[in-house]
């Protein structure tokens, strides 16, 4: 059972959008980055325009973002991104007939409804800036 890899590749495109060159960000260029398709890259960087992150153009490469690291949120790029907003889902068809089977499914919607606000909250509390920033300390 894989999580969703659609915010940290997100994330990537954004900061590699920011830092790289800026005249040669396009979608394969990000993909060899990522190390997946181009069209992975295309379908999240399509969402990031939806969300008003990012403008794009075809034919002459003009990808940047539309706001500053420092105003993009790690939330504000969690919801452009993910449709399906639980961190956790809950399996389906318990046994009924078993106390545990009965019942755990109320029980752990409440605990991942705990876990899922505290999760947003810390995703508002760090930047876009944040992460490019230790990226760039990387480098050095």
């Amino acid at each position: 059972m894989a999580m969703s890899t659609k915010l940290s590749v997100a994330i990537h495109i954004l900061s590699l959008i920011e830092i790289g060159p800026p005249d040669r960000v396009n979608s394969e260029l990000i993909a060899a980055s990522v190390n997946t398709n181009p069209v992975v890259v295309r379908r999240l960087m399509s969402k990031l325009k939806k969300a008003g992150l990012i403008h794009t153009s075809r034919g002459a490469t003009q990808t940047y973002l539309l706001k500053k690291p420092e105003d993009i949120s790690l939330y504000d790029i969690y919801e452009a991104v993910e449709l399906d907003h639980e961190v956790f889902n809950i399996h389906q068809n318990p046994n009924p007939n078993c106390l545990v089977g009965a019942t755990i499914q109320t029980a752990l919607e409440v605990q991942y409804a705990k876990v899922q606000q505290s999760m947003e909250a810390e995703l508002k509390e760090i930047n876009l800036s944040d992460v490019i920033h230790q990226i760039k300390q990387q480098e050095t």
